[in-house]
């Protein structure tokens, strides 16, 4: 079974304002990692160095963001194709969701996660066939 985490739980992994989250972050990657399940996207990938280097308040160098992009790049991932766009930009409008969230869910449709974790997203969702779990929630 593959899962595929969305970016704001990696981000978690270097949010020391969060340490909560950040514990639950790092043990969740651990686990699916050793199990051979997580994967991500290149929107993911991206999304996380914008993230880490500019929207936390105690950001990270570009050096330091640069390397753990490097780690998380050795992960299986999909990539992101203009077939996946248009669908995400389908899912978008019949949906009610942003095209992020929407690109999200049709690359971890895609990638055959059965398991999407994501704060942002509505948790205990199933979008075909797949559930969305916020690992953060109580």
């Amino acid at each position: 079974m593959r899962v595929f985490l969305d970016t704001n739980v990696l981000v978690y992994l270097f949010d020391a304002d969060a340490p909560d989250k950040q514990e639950q972050a790092r043990a969740l990657l651990q686990a699916e990692v050793a199990n051979g399940r997580a994967v991500l996207s290149t929107q993911v990938l991206q999304e996380f160095y914008v993230a880490v280097t500019r929207k936390l308040a105690r950001p990270l160098d570009a050096l330091t963001a640069e390397a753990a992009l490097r780690c998380l790049a050795e992960l299986p991932f999909t990539p992101v194709d203009s077939a996946l766009v248009l669908r995400a930009a389908q899912r978008s409008r019949t949906d009610d969701l942003s095209f992020w969230d929407s690109l999200i869910v049709e690359t971890a449709v895609q990638s055959g996660a059965k398991v999407l974790y994501s704060e942002d997203l509505q948790h205990g969702r199933v979008v075909e066939g797949m559930q969305i779990v916020n690992p953060f929630q109580a």
